[in-house]
């Protein structure tokens, strides 16, 4: 079963901040090095973008912010750490939780549909024809029940009508993809790009409803399946109650890192499209994104608390 901070796993990112702070402090913060807690593997698309937006906050606050990957249980292993953490602002989830009070979006992705070589289809359409002729017999791999490369192939299994075997992993699931154990998965694109560019995966269609700059060649999975569009996103929240003068801290200085050419380059150049959004924006896409996703849970018999 899954609770409901589980849905949204669409590696946003939480700070365990205090509740009560003396004034001047959020001025002062940070005072020491921040710990970033990732509930995914090292390599996956959460991880990076968090290593990036790591960098970034150290540069800017003057204090080292460090990655500590912590996959498992849907991220839940992750979840846990942090809320044992001490409510000090110097522990940072990255995900998103129920009870979190959001601060701003960094970015934005689309997932890529990519398939090992070794498997026979080569477009989109060959690989729903394949998978409709051979139920049951295709894996698709994801990084955990619930996870956004898991509901986003739930929700081509029911626009595509085919049925999938899923596989969750709570490592990093790319050498079975890469060695064809798994054959097939919905991965975010700063994950797999290299692979692509290598000729190691192959990319069958990108879940925006449009194709991408970056990979401009491959088309949209809703070329193949009509209306299909699944969008992930990387964002920053903070526990509920969460003093105003730390979110507002949190969102001037995500927004600014986000503003500046370098930093969108380099979002670009992974597959992401940088974003930036008021908290007031960012809560109300948050609670959208939940409502859209309520129809492929109950479809996969994903079962929410």
């Amino acid at each position: 079963m899954l609770r409901r901070r589980d849905v949204l796993q669409f590696a946003a990112a939480a700070a365990a901040v205090p509740l009560a702070l003396d004034p001047g402090w959020a001025e002062a913060y940070p005072a020491r090095p921040v710990q970033i807690l990732v509930g995914f593997p090292a390599g996956s698309g959460p991880d990076i973008v968090a290593r990036l937006a790591a960098q970034w906050l150290t540069e800017r606050l003057g204090q080292q912010f460090v990655v500590d990957n912590r996959p498992g249980a849907g991220s839940n292993l992750a979840t846990e750490a942090a809320a044992r953490a001490a409510p000090d602002g110097y522990t940072l989830k990255f995900d998103f939780l129920r009870d979190i009070a959001a601060v701003t979006c960094m970015a934005g992705t689309a997932y890529l549909m990519v398939v090992t070589p070794s498997l026979p289809a080569k477009t989109g359409p060959e690989f729903v024809a394949y998978a409709k002729a051979n139920p049951g017999k295709i894996n698709m791999a994801s990084s955990g029940t619930g996870s956004a490369s898991h509901v986003t192939g739930e929700l081509f299994k029911m626009m595509a009508g085919v049925d999938m075997v899923h596989v969750p992993y709570r490592s990093n699931y790319l050498p079975d993809l890469l060695s064809g154990q798994v054959q097939v998965t919905f991965a975010p694109t700063p994950s797999v790009i290299g692979y692509i560019k290598q000729g190691q995966l192959r990319p069958l269609g990108v879940t925006s409803a449009a194709r991408m700059e970056l990979l401009s060649d491959v088309p949209a999975v809703a070329e193949f399946v009509p209306g299909y569009e699944a969008i992930g996103w990387y964002g920053f929240g903070v526990p509920a109650g969460t003093p105003s003068e730390i979110i507002d801290k949190l969102t001037k200085t995500i927004n600014a890192i986000v503003a500046e050419r370098a930093a969108q380059e380099r979002l670009a150049s992974l597959g992401l499209d940088p974003m930036t959004m008021t908290t007031a924006e960012f809560d109300k896409f948050v609670r959208n994104e939940t409502k859209k996703w309520a129809n492929v849970l109950k479809f996969a018999n994903i079962k929410v608390n």
